[in-house]
């Protein structure tokens, strides 16, 4: 932040879908309905796995440090897009911005790893049952889980603070939902190849490297599936597997094509589309695929159901 003083924009614009105006009604009500949704979904997890403690093992806690970070991913998100979506153009202050953009990249980057940790304590699980107590004890847990929150702070705290440090001169237009660095960065009136040069190699370490551990830890585990003696227990399975896969393909791929090349040839509609599939349709998926289709997390939710119509009842 030294050269904010050389940036003659004190407030940037979000355009928003300003250029379809008989959509942006629609939209308010289907982003709102997906936000209030997310919220609901995800709160609902950290709840149940904290009360439940028969929960307090590694994957369910795994699973509510995730629903931490997609509701906070969606509060620093949805709130400003739905302020967008009421006006026809909506301003944002310099600091506002700078803060914004920190947070997406913030828990953004942690549920990229996040996700990569819980796909190899899926593979270990699965792949070595007898040893997995050894693997993933409580120390193992929490080195990976602060090991994901504290690389989130470190993405965050560089790519932020050196977007930022361009010059800000010219327009001060954004075409999009919220302040994301492709198009921040498209307003910088200052060279910025060397940081496309890092935003590359940043998303292919940040994001293609879990992205593929992932994928390798799955085809290990579709093997192991394979070997289950239990036809209904393969199926079952199987259908987990594809559904945790197309949840993170999803997640990976749309944040990969936004971020490999910040400055790539996209129209700005189509990037909109790509922001909302990891911002907006990821939180709102996570809390369905790996928890609410859990036997586990079904019982303790309707154990602690029954628990409070009981409590009511007397």
């Amino acid at each position: 932040m030294k050269r904010q003083n050389q940036s003659s924009v004190v407030e940037f614009i979000l355009l928003g879908f300003s250029n379809f105006p008989e959509l942006q009604e629609q939209l308010f009500g289907v982003f709102l309905a997906v936000y209030l949704v997310t919220l609901m979904g995800n709160a609902i997890i950290i709840v149940i796995i904290t009360l439940e403690q028969t929960l307090h093992v590694p994957m369910y806690l795994f699973l509510q440090n995730l629903s931490v970070v997609d509701v906070s991913f969606s509060a620093v998100i949805m709130p400003e897009m739905l302020v967008v979506l009421t006006r026809e153009k909506t301003s944002i202050s310099f600091m506002s911005c700078f803060a914004q953009m920190y947070f997406i990249l913030f828990f953004g980057g942690t549920e990229c790893f996040l996700l990569g940790t819980m796909a190899y304590d899926r593979f270990a699980a699965i792949c070595h049952p007898l040893s997995y107590p050894m693997i993933m004890n409580k120390r193992v847990f929490m080195k990976l889980v602060m090991f994901s929150w504290v690389s989130g702070i470190m993405v965050a705290t560089v790519q932020t603070t050196w977007v930022f440090s361009f010059p800000f001169c010219g327009p001060n237009v954004i075409n999009h939902l919220f302040c994301e660095t492709p198009p921040v960065l498209e307003l910088a009136c200052a060279d910025t190849f060397l940081f496309e040069i890092y935003a590359f190699t940043g998303t292919i370490l940040i994001v293609m490297v879990p992205f593929v551990l992932i994928l390798l830890s799955y085809i290990r585990i579709l093997f192991a599936i394979l070997r289950m003696p239990s036809a209904t227990g393969r199926q079952k399975a199987f259908s987990t597997c594809a559904s945790h896969l197309t949840s993170v393909t999803l997640f990976y791929g749309t944040a990969s094509m936004t971020y490999l090349q910040p400055k790539s040839g996209y129209s700005p509609e189509t990037k909109k589309l790509m922001s909302l599939s990891y911002s907006l349709l990821t939180p709102l998926l996570n809390p369905l695929i790996y928890s609410f289709r859990n036997s586990e997390m079904k019982r303790a939710l309707m154990k602690l159901w029954r628990r409070r119509v009981d409590i009511h009842a007397f």
